[in-house]
């Protein structure tokens, strides 16, 4: 094999490699006698038949296995030797060799982006602040107002009233589209609640001041990305016809509600409610001591970033961005903002993304950082459970397809990576409210 470098330019570079005929052709020939030997013909005893005859039927498709699987082995080697690590799958391209005859050289040209050199940063001097917020009486009492609302009993109303806030009205309706009923969209005696949740945003609300026995059209516009595709971003009308009426009764806050949720005490429900806050306020704590972390991270970034995977990085952000502005829900700060600035500040945070990904990947390479195959399992089975009922099929795909378990294994790893770095850093805590916890930090180019 021989290898003449054409390009090195930063982290990129290019090579001619050139694999001589006869060797092509020796492995041509072996391949060939191999298949003859387990071959059956008519005429011929097994293991019999001529070479002339094997190559005649498979020859163009053993040139062709053989062309590929020289390329594979000469780039392998070429990164060995030279002991380059390509960012991206590198490019190749055929320039000759490729005849059905096999009796010309193999030539082809390889391009690439490598890696670039990561000098381990020093890491003792990092300084974090982990925030930290209580469960105080006050969250909890307000959780347990939330599932005694929940829990509250509705009792016909008998006088004839207009529908108020917090009152449950019983109709029969009818939706069209264009004048037109569509399917899906009549029902009779629903239960709609006035301020409640679960209808198309602006049902509910136009049904306040409806009373029984009366008939209303409303106007809705079914959000962009409902569902039901034919219905999505369009405007329908309702034919109502109220029916009856419902007030709430409010649950009293008691040991009855209690052990009608199953518990045995208001108390345990208390320590229940207390654990379920203390675990999601550790779960904010650890998401902004991390975002400190590859913020403090990324200022010792000092090297380039392969264009490559900024590109693809890049692509996957604009096409979420895309997708945002399409349904008007672009963030607060990107808004008025043209296509040109919007592009180059998301290209700054993929590159951002990138050098941060690379940096923790060489601290996670050389502290000996990985993740087990305990792990692994473990991050399986929590996706598995996200599809009740489905388990199997879950664990099924994920077997069948080892490239969908390994996007699971880059969370956990980068996870691990983050754990390690905050061990070795100086972190503070500090006591803050839960509205402060949840404060989310402006964004970062």
């Amino acid at each position: 094999m021989q290898v003449t470098e054409t390009l090195s330019d930063g982290l990129k570079r290019g090579f001619t490699v050139t694999v001589p005929a006869g060797e092509l052709e020796s492995k041509r020939t072996a391949r060939l006698k191999e298949m003859g030997q387990s071959m059956n013909l008519p005429g011929f005893r097994p293991g019999k038949v001529p070479l002339s005859l094997v190559t005649q039927r498979y020859g163009a498709a053993v040139q062709g296995e053989v062309l590929e699987q020289a390329v594979s082995d000469a780039t392998r080697a070429l990164l060995e030797e030279r002991n380059l690590r390509p960012a991206l799958q590198p490019r190749v391209d055929l320039v000759s060799g490729a005849e059905a005859d096999g009796k010309a050289d193999l030539e082809f040209k390889i391009e690439m982006e490598v890696l670039p050199e990561i000098a381990q940063p020093d890491l003792s001097d990092l300084t974090l602040t982990r925030l930290k917020a209580t469960a105080d009486a006050e969250t909890v009492d307000k959780a347990l107002k939330d599932i005694a609302s929940r829990q509250r009993n509705f009792v016909t109303v008998e006088e004839i009233r207009p529908a108020a806030a917090g009152d449950v009205v019983v109709v029969d309706f009818v939706g069209k589209l264009d004048g037109v009923p569509f399917e899906g969209g009549t029902a009779d005696d629903v239960n709609v609640e006035i301020g409640g949740a679960g209808f198309i945003p602006g049902f509910a609300e136009q049904l306040e001041g409806l009373s029984p026995g009366e008939e209303k059209v409303i106007t809705v516009t079914f959000p962009a990305d409902y569902s039901a595709e034919a219905l999505a971003g369009k405007e329908a009308t309702f034919d109502i016809k109220a029916k009856g009426l419902k007030r709430p009764v409010d649950v009293e806050i008691d040991e009855d509600l209690a052990k009608k949720m199953g518990f045995e005490g208001l108390e345990q429900v208390r320590e229940l409610i207390t654990k379920q806050v203390e675990q999601e306020y550790e779960q904010l704590s650890r998401l902004r001591i991390k975002r400190e972390l590859l913020d403090a991270l990324a200022e010792k970034t000092d090297f380039e970033a392969p264009q490559g995977m900024v590109d693809a990085e890049f692509a996957q952000i604009w096409q979420r961005v895309e997708a945002d502005r399409k349904e008007g829900q672009l963030d607060e700060e990107d808004q008025g903002k043209d296509e040109e600035t919007l592009r180059a500040d998301y290209r700054k945070i993929a590159e951002r993304r990138v050098k941060l990904g690379l940096l923790l990947a060489e601290i996670g390479r050389a502290n000996a950082i990985t993740v087990s195959q305990d792990e692994m399992l473990q991050a399986i089975r929590a996706e598995a459970m996200r599809y009740q009922g489905q388990e199997q099929a879950v664990f099924d795909f994920f077997r069948k397809n080892p490239q969908a378990a390994e996007s699971l294994r880059g969370p956990i790893f980068e996870n691990k990576v983050v754990d390690y770095v905050i061990e070795l850093a100086t972190v503070t805590d500090k006591d803050v409210t839960p509205e402060e916890l949840a404060e989310i930090p402006p964004a970062d180019l």
